[in-house]
């Protein structure tokens, strides 16, 4: 959430910014709603300072006459203060429900659009586009040929949007969460294993709104619980309320967690099989830094994206993302998109890692800050986010980049470790 004072005061500011990210936002309203806020805190205190006086004359009453005049006047100036008061509580919560739907302002340098289309290509991973002499394989084919993905069953246990791995599948995806955690733990994070589920509350502090028709959230019914669709959830949840000391920053957290997303209205051949599904696995990078750190922590955090799925051997190239497809809380937000030959029109780009920051926004709904020594009152952090591995993303990745002729896929050589295998076979080979 924008701080109250800065949207009033760079109201033209934070209004075209609305403007460049397509979110439509009662300003009318707010201003209303502000002005009458700041009438009614001076009301209240002269009020308050009125029903004081009246208080300490009673015992100077020269006569019960006087005395029950007094008594009387200050019983009404209470009441007047405590509906003053309930008038200045619904106020502000009406004037903070609107606050709350603003999103945060974006950098300077994102490129405006109102989609994804106005993304800008900013960085090339080191891996070529590969050439094929034979017909390229979607994972969904190569997948089914494997035995290692079974979307059929899926969809008899929990319908579409859901899969199964088996055999070596299994053992990819424990594979990528192994080699994720031990890169991130050379980088200095802590590995977390966090709930699969958070109260409501910390999802709209992180920036998710549970309930909605554009929803991509599962919420529990009769619960104040909500599936989350990232750890960035709960690690961000994780301080929710804390005050830190300055010399703890920066606190970098890895976390393991299953991701529920609806993914309503996701359709189309590039949308098929493993690219949006209603539940994986990822490993979520989360940093809380000093404000003066987030820009550098941000680039780090791209790099350390960029070296995973360049040690994994995946072509890939970074964007700038547009003001128009940043989610609420970012500030700046890079993707990574890995080149998937199975796709449509011999092959695209997709999404399979973004990395943003958020500067203060949901620091400031979670309430989150530090202290600095020597000093009084205290500070927002800044909170980044990142993907080191969304693993069906990857698989996809994987799969469809080391395909060979015969069929068989070669496995990427940072992951034999833990598969056990240079190449995994067709059940039935041609």
């Amino acid at each position: 959430m924008l701080d109250r004072k800065f949207v009033m005061e760079e109201l033209e500011a934070v209004q075209e910014n609305c403007r460049n990210r397509g979110v439509t936002v009662d300003f009318d309203q707010l201003a209303k709603l502000e002005t009458r806020r700041k009438e009614l805190i001076p009301e209240i205190d002269e009020t308050r300072r009125k029903a004081n006086e009246v208080q300490k004359s009673i015992p100077k009453a020269k006569d019960n006459d006087e005395r029950q005049k007094f008594i009387a006047e200050g019983r009404s100036l209470r009441e007047q203060v405590s509906a003053l008061e309930k008038e200045l509580s619904e106020v502000e919560e009406q004037s903070t429900s609107i606050l709350r739907f603003i999103p945060n302002m974006s950098h300077p340098a994102a490129p405006i659009g109102e989609d994804d289309q106005a993304n800008k290509v900013v960085k090339q991973g080191k891996t070529e586009v590969p050439k094929f002499d034979f017909p390229v394989k979607d994972h969904v084919e190569l997948g089914e040929e494997l035995g290692i993905i079974d979307l059929e069953a899926g969809v008899r246990v929990a319908g579409n949007g859901f899969y199964f791995l088996k055999r070596d599948g299994v053992l990819l995806e424990l594979a990528l969460q192994q080699y994720a955690i031990q890169t991130l733990v050379k980088e200095g994070f802590t590995p977390v294993i966090t709930p699969d589920l958070a109260l409501n509350s910390i999802l709209d502090g992180v920036g998710y709104i549970p309930r909605g028709e554009s929803t991509q959230i599962y919420s529990i019914e009769n619960q104040d619980l909500s599936l989350i669709a990232t750890a960035e959830i709960t690690l961000g949840g994780s301080l929710s309320g804390q005050i830190l000391n300055e010399k703890e920053l920066p606190i970098l957290l890895c976390g393991v967690s299953h991701c529920f997303r609806t993914e309503a209205g996701a359709h189309g051949r590039s949308s098929r099989g493993l690219y949006r599904v209603h539940q994986f696995t990822k490993i979520e990078m989360f940093a809380f830094t000093h404000p003066e750190q987030s820009s550098e922590m941000l680039e780090k955090l791209l790099g350390i994206e960029c070296q995973l799925f360049d040690d994994l051997g995946i072509p890939y190239h970074v964007v700038d993302t547009a003001t128009g497809d940043l989610g609420g809380p970012a500030y700046r937000k890079y993707d990574l998109e890995a080149w998937m030959p199975g796709r449509e029109d011999g092959g695209t780009y997709g999404e399979v890692t973004s990395t943003s920051n958020c500067t203060d926004y949901q620091a400031r709904r979670l309430n989150i800050r530090f202290k600095k020594p020597g000093e009084k009152g205290t500070t927002l952090v800044h909170t980044l986010n990142g993907t080191a591995i969304a693993v069906s993303r990857a698989l996809i990745a994987i799969l469809e980049n080391y395909q060979q002729a015969d069929g068989s896929v070669v496995v990427p050589e940072v992951l034999r470790p833990w598969v056990g295998k240079e190449v995994i076979e067709p059940l039935t080979k041609s």
